[in-house]
C-alpha cells in the first residue's frame, strides 16, 4: 500500500483519480483533443461526402462515440478504476474499431491479411495489459495514447478482415481466436490472487471496490461483454458458410 500511495499521477492524461462526489465534473475539455476530433470529423465528413449513407453513418458513429470515451467523465474515471479502464479499452476495440472499419472502403478489407491484423491487434492487447506497461501509460500523455491508438488501429484493422474479407472461414477462424485469446486474458485477470495494477491499488477505494475486486470485475467484462461482438461476428460467417454450402448444387 505504501507502493500505491507514491503512485504519482502528476504526468497522467486524465488526470488524477477523482472521488465518486467529483467525477460528473471531470468533463475532458483538452484543447488538442477537442481540436483533433473536430478535424477528424470535418476532414471525414468531406472525404465520405459521396459514400453510401451506412459509411456514412458508421464513421457519425465511430466519430461521436470517440468523443464520448475521451471527453467524458469516463477519462477520469479510468484513472480510478482498472475496470473502467478496461471497460473503455473494450468500448474503443469493439464499438469504435468495427465502426470504423465499416466506414472505410471495402476493398480495403478485401486486402487486408486476417493473419497479421489478428497477430498485431492480440499482441497489443496483452503488451498494454502487461502491468509495467500498463502502469506506464500513467507516466505521459504520450505512452497513453500510444496504447489508445495502438489499440485502435489493430483492432480497425482486424475489424476490415471480419467484415470484409472473402475468406468467410478465415473471417471466422480469425473472429473465434481472437474472442479466445481476450477471454483468456478475462479469465487471468478473475482468477489472479492477488492485484497486479499498481496505479488502482489505492484509487479502487473511492468507488467501494478493493483493488483486487476491481479487477476481478475488469476480468468479467474483457471475458463476457467484450467477446460479444466477435461471436456475432463468428455466427453470421457460419450462417454464410452453411448458406453457401445448402446453394452449391451436388455433385
Amino acid at each position: 500500500m505504501e507502493q500505491a500511495s507514491a503512485f504519482s499521477f502528476d504526468m497522467s492524461y486524465c488526470g488524477a483519480p477523482p472521488t465518486l462526489g467529483q467525477l460528473w465534473g471531470r468533463w475532458n475539455l483538452d484543447p488538442a483533443l477537442l481540436i483533433v476530433l473536430l478535424l477528424v470529423a470535418l476532414v471525414g465528413g468531406y472525404v465520405l461526402r459521396y459514400a453510401s449513407w451506412q459509411r456514412q453513418a458508421s464513421f457519425a458513429g465511430a466519430s461521436g462515440s470517440a468523443a464520448v470515451l475521451f471527453v467524458s467523465p469516463l477519462c477520469a474515471l479510468t484513472v480510478a478504476l482498472f475496470s473502467a479502464r478496461v471497460g473503455h479499452h473494450i468500448l474503443l476495440t469493439m464499438v469504435v474499431a468495427p465502426l470504423l472499419a465499416l466506414a472505410l472502403p471495402a476493398a480495403w478489407g478485401k486486402r487486408s491479411g486476417l493473419g497479421p491484423a489478428l497477430a498485431v491487434s492480440t499482441i497489443a492487447l496483452w503488451l498494454w495489459h502487461s502491468p509495467d506497461l500498463y502502469a506506464a501509460a500513467f507516466s505521459h500523455p504520450a505512452i497513453y495514447w500510444a496504447m489508445q491508438l495502438s489499440l485502435l488501429g489493430s483492432f480497425t484493422w482486424l475489424w476490415l478482415g471480419l467484415w470484409r474479407s472473402d475468406s468467410v472461414l478465415g473471417a471466422g477462424v480469425a473472429a473465434l481466436s481472437s474472442a479466445i485469446q481476450m477471454g483468456l486474458l478475462g479469465a487471468l485477470l478473475v482468477f489472479a490472487p492477488q492485484p497486479l495494477y499498481l496505479p488502482h491499488f489505492a484509487s479502487s477505494a473511492a468507488f467501494g471496490l478493493g483493488p483486487l475486486e476491481d479487477q476481478q470485475l475488469a476480468g468479467i467484462f474483457m471475458w463476457v461483454p467484450a467477446n460479444l461482438p466477435l461471436m456475432a461476428i463468428l455466427l453470421w460467417r457460419l450462417v454464410a458458410i452453411i448458406s453457401t454450402a445448402r446453394e452449391t448444387p451436388a455433385q
